[in-house]
């Protein structure tokens, strides 16, 4: 080939889709780049036509991609924080104030400075609940008694 030889341009196209998967949401021009890259090795090494330069390089793709989603999918990779994105999550087990009773099973609780939607057992306002979950933006409740009715310790 004349001008630049084929294995400096497959060199160039995986440094610049390695530049481009910093730049672009995602993980799969990284696979892209590997490909190129391995592609460009090859054609350093054998010297073959354009055509098997290209077929290595989709079928390289191809193997990159899926052996990197097989391996995700065995190990994921695990969160040191899991509630991260998850608020409603990150309040189980806090206790809220009741601002829009309870009624039939749904009203408004404010913990913090924000008011949340609820839902659980009927309550009336200022009355003091505990977050046992949440569905979507809605909090699950339960009532909270803050004075044990019996002392089962202290009866004989």
């Amino acid at each position: 080939m004349d001008g630049i030889e084929a294995h400096w341009l497959w060199f160039a196209a995986g440094l610049i889709l390695a530049g481009l998967e910093m730049v672009v949401p995602g993980v799969y021009l990284m696979w892209l780049a590997m490909a190129a890259l391995a592609t460009g090795v090859i054609a350093l090494v054998a010297l073959p036509s354009l055509a098997v330069q290209v077929t290595s390089f989709i079928f390289l793709s191809l193997i990159f991609a899926f052996s990197a989603r097989r391996m995700l999918r065995d190990r994921p990779i695990v969160s040191s924080d899991p509630l991260l994105n998850n608020r409603g999550g990150r309040m189980v087990g806090q206790t809220a104030l009741v601002t829009q009773a309870l009624v039939s099973g749904s009203g408004r609780v404010k913990v913090g400075d924000s008011e949340w939607i609820a839902r659980g057992p009927d309550a009336a306002i200022g009355e003091r609940v505990r977050i046992t979950g949440n569905d979507g933006s809605e909090l699950l409740v339960e009532p909270v008694a803050l004075i044990a009715k019996g002392d089962p310790a202290g009866e004989a």
